[in-house]
């Protein structure tokens, strides 16, 4: 049973000089939440045959991420770019990256992060599943196949379930479910050789520029500020039933508790 996987990875601002966030190859990583999705979609193509590709949206600088998933042994590697994306939020960031699924297709399984490092909302993969009308399991932790459909176990509040998914389906992956492998010498030589990133643009995605960008993000960043942690410290003296006093006071004061 041969396999046909679609991860879907990101490159995460990771560092931002003087404030400014600078999507720059310096500056930027392959996610690491992202990371676990990739190494079960590799152990899956190992252990059952198959191709793996990775498609990421992003300014050409993203291409250094989709260039280690290459080292890291994907089959083929995707980078949609185009001036019309910049400003996408995560509804047509899915809108894009659901465009660019839906060309590859036949695929069984689609696998994302369970979120990214930098923006943190969760909401992509989620949101490309309604798009594509595919079945979503978050939080998965394991998905073996079977004949027409894939056994996903999640761990949550103490608890292990598994769910059957009919293919084609779609995943995001708990952060610890996987050891993520770590790329090897000949892995770089290979991806740096022999292999190159593809280039998609909003004409090959058959999307239309109101679709993307800001004319197609219902919801926009209107400010960022870098939030000045301010740290206190206060001895509480007295007896144990003054102190417990002062305490839950403090508490009051500060909006802990109503």
């Amino acid at each position: 049973m041969k396999l046909n996987i679609i991860v879907c990875v990101k490159s995460v601002v990771v560092s931002a000089p003087e404030g400014r966030v600078v999507r720059s190859p310096e500056f930027c990583e392959l996610n690491p939440y992202d990371r676990p999705a990739l190494e079960i979609a590799l152990n899956l193509r190992e252990d059952y045959g198959g191709a793996v590709t990775t498609v990421s949206m992003g300014p050409e600088s993203s291409e250094i991420a989709l260039i280690e998933t290459m080292a890291l042994g994907v089959d083929r590697s995707i980078l949609l770019c185009d001036s019309a994306l910049a400003g996408s939020d995560t509804l047509a960031t899915a809108t894009a990256l659901g465009a660019a699924i839906k060309k590859l297709a036949p695929f069984d399984l689609v696998l994302f992060g369970i979120r990214t490092a930098d923006s943190d909302t969760g909401q992509v993969g989620p949101q490309t599943a309604i798009l594509l009308n595919l079945p979503l399991l978050p939080w998965a932790y394991s998905i073996e196949p079977a004949e027409n459909e894939f056994f996903v176990e999640r761990r949550a509040d103490g608890f292990r379930e598994k769910f059957a998914l009919p293919l084609p389906a779609m995943a995001t992956v708990h952060p610890g479910s996987i050891q993520p492998r770590a790329v090897g010498l000949y892995g770089i030589e290979s991806a740096f050789a022999a292999r190159k990133v593809e280039f998609w643009n909003l004409k090959e995605l058959g999307l239309s520029p109101e679709q993307v960008g800001e004319p197609g993000s219902p919801t926009q960043v209107i400010s960022l500020k870098r939030v000045k942690k301010v740290r206190k410290c206060k001895f509480l003296t007295g007896s144990a039933e003054e102190q417990a006093q002062d305490l839950a006071r403090l508490f009051v004061d500060t909006g802990l508790v109503g």
